[in-house]
């Protein structure tokens, strides 16, 4: 348990650096961050899963072009948020994506979900309306931004249950990754600015934070149950919120963390329930 906890937190790190990176890095386009996000992953995990014999091309194509196609929505519509919104808001609402996956399951999977779900989906949107409602600040289109990035998100849970496990994990993340490398390097090139010096560590440096957050939360959740181990995912949301004041001087007032508290400890009570479902 001790080591599943270890890589959570190895995850999360992992995650707010790439997080606070792109956020440095608003003033070029987004497109081209994508490009740059995707480039490290694919090279990584083409790298691996040639190195195990894994086949590139996989069994279910479709479900893995189609998860592709909505995991490159998400994480454009995400980046897009963080040019409008504190970083640590963002990363907040996106984690609504869950609760997202839990509703299209109904329509999608024909799950159900128990009534102590549907409390706690209650106040976790409840405290999305507070964080509007008390933050001035708050960008209607960032915010339209991460709510559609966080409803994509969902949609891609859908597909990954959808496809289960006839696919290795590997496969999955480098469709995505080739994917969103390619066409973020084509949406990218009639807008292109390009980097300046220390720009080009950062912006490499993303699909290595990127990938290394994923591969680390997936060993997390290989040997230990999941309910004892999602809850620290969350922390991204407090490390992220920790950057935001003390590099982007983000501000967060009194009812903006009631906001925030209330998303996360909704959703951190969620994972309970759903291990225990």
């Amino acid at each position: 348990m001790k080591k599943a906890i270890l890589f959570m937190l190895f995850s999360t790190l992992s995650f707010t650096g790439m997080n606070s990176l792109v956020k440095h890095l608003v003033h070029l386009p987004t497109f081209e961050i994508v490009f740059f996000r995707s480039i490290g992953s694919t090279i990584l995990a083409t790298w691996l899963l040639l190195s195990k014999g894994i086949p590139l091309l996989g069994n279910r194509r479709k479900l893995l072009a189609i998860r592709a196609i909505l995991g490159l929505a998400a994480m454009s519509l995400f980046f897009m948020s963080l040019k409008e919104l504190p970083v640590g808001t963002a990363v907040s609402l996106r984690y609504l994506s869950p609760i997202i996956a839990s509703i299209l399951a109904i329509f999608l999977l024909k799950e159900s979900l128990r009534a102590v779900q549907l409390l706690l989906f209650a106040i976790a949107f409840s405290g999305v309306l507070i964080l509007k409602g008390f933050d001035d600040n708050l960008s209607i289109i960032g915010l339209a931004f991460v709510l559609s990035a966080a409803i994509f998100s969902g949609a891609v849970y859908i597909v990954i249950r959808k496809i289960g496990k006839s696919e290795h994990p590997l496969v999955i993340v480098n469709y995505f990754m080739v994917f969103a490398t390619l066409i973020g390097l084509l949406l990218a090139i009639p807008v292109w600015v390009w980097p300046k010096g220390i720009e080009w560590v950062i912006l490499l440096s993303l699909g290595i934070f990127g990938f290394f957050g994923q591969l680390f939360m997936t060993k997390a959740f290989q040997i230990a149950r999941t309910n004892q181990v999602a809850p620290f995912k969350y922390l991204e949301v407090v490390f992220t919120v920790l950057i935001g004041i003390t590099w982007f001087n983000d501000f967060y007032g009194f009812w903006s963390f009631v906001g925030l508290a209330m998303i996360v400890i909704s959703l951190v009570l969620n994972s309970f329930v759903k291990a225990k479902a």
